[in-house]
C-alpha cells in the first residue's frame, strides 16, 4: 500500500508519524514538496518517505490520497489536478464538505472525510470520517479510535469541538505559568499539571458511558477549592463564553460549501 500526502503542515506530519510508528503495512509514504521544511524533515526522519516532484505524482504514485491543504488551496489546485478512477481519497479539510469535494475532484473515487487530531502521532485520540469506510477505519485504528458518522452534517459539531484544542492547551499553559510563578521549576510545573489533566482525561474517558457532570458532582465538596474556582469561573460567565464561541464555530461550518 502506498501513501500519498497532498499539503504538509503540522497535521498531516502527526499523521505521517503516527502511521510510520504503528502497525501499519505500507511500502512507502509520497508527500508534496511544499511545505520543504516539514518535507525534508520526515524524510530524514523516516525511511520510507519519498518527496514527489509536484501534487500530480504524488496522486499517480498512491493507492490513497490525504488532502491536508487550506479550502482555498482546494479550490485553487484540485481542479487542475487527475485522480485516478477508484482511488481513495481523504480530506481533512475542515470546511470544504464531501459534495462540494465531489465536484471539484470530478473523477469516480472514493471521498472520506476525516478530523484527526495531534495526538495521533502518538497513537492515540479519536478520529471522525464520513462516511463510512470500512478500509479508511482500520487505517485510523491502528493509530486511535475511528468513529464512524452517517450524517455529514453531525460532524460540523466534531469540528467545532476540535476548535477547542489551542484553547484547552492554553489553559495548561496558563497552570503552569501559575505554578512557576509561584516558585515551582518549570519542569516539575508542567509535568504535573500535564499528568494531572491526563489522568483526568482517562477518568472522564472511563465514565464517558455515564452523564460527565457525575464527574463535576463528585470533584467538589462544598466550601473545597474545587467549589470556589467553580463558582468563580460560573459568576464570571466563563463556560457560557465558550459554548458562544462553539455556536459560532458551527454556523461557520454550516455556512461553508
Amino acid at each position: 500500500m502506498k501513501l500519498g500526502f497532498i499539503g504538509i503542515g503540522n497535521i498531516a506530519s502527526d499523521v505521517i508519524e503516527g502511521f510510520v510508528r504503528s502497525q501499519i503495512k505500507y511500502s512507502r509514504i509520497i508527500i508534496s514538496p511544499r511545505n520543504k521544511t516539514k518535507s525534508k524533515n520526515l524524510k530524514k526522519k523516516f525511511k520510507k518517505i519519498v518527496i514527489a516532484k509536484n501534487n500530480q505524482q504524488v496522486i499517480d504514485s498512491s493507492d490513497l490520497v490525504f488532502l491536508s491543504i487550506l479550502p482555498n488551496v482546494a479550490l485553487k489546485i484540485l481542479p487542475n489536478l487527475k485522480f485516478k478512477k477508484n482511488q481513495t481519497v481523504v480530506s481533512f479539510i475542515s470546511t470544504l464538505k464531501y459534495l462540494s469535494l465531489e465536484k471539484i475532484i470530478n473523477t469516480k473515487v472514493k471521498i472520506v472525510r476525516a478530523i484527526p487530531m495531534p495526538p495521533i502521532r502518538l497513537g492515540k485520540g479519536p478520529v471522525i470520517i464520513f462516511p463510512p469506510n470500512q478500509k479508511v477505519k482500520k487505517l485510523f485504528n491502528n493509530v486511535g479510535h475511528t468513529i464512524e458518522i452517517k450524517d455529514e452534517n453531525l460532524s460540523n459539531g466534531f469540528w467545532a469541538i476540535s476548535g477547542t484544542m489551542a484553547s484547552f492547551y492554553e489553559l495548561i499553559n496558563i497552570l503552569s505559568n501559575w505554578l512557576t510563578k509561584n516558585k515551582i521549576n518549570r519542569y516539575q510545573s508542567q509535568e504535573y499539571v500535564a499528568n494531572l489533566y491526563t489522568a483526568l482525561s482517562n477518568l472522564a474517558l472511563k465514565s464517558s458511558k455515564k452523564s460527565f457532570e457525575n464527574l463535576v458532582n463528585e470533584s467538589q465538596t462544598p466550601g473545597g477549592l474545587n467549589w470556589q474556582v467553580l463558582k468563580d469561573l460560573k459568576k464570571q460567565g466563563h463556560f457560557r463564553v465558550i459554548e458562544k464561541s462553539l455556536n459560532k464555530l458551527i454556523l461557520r461550518l454550516k455556512e461553508s460549501k
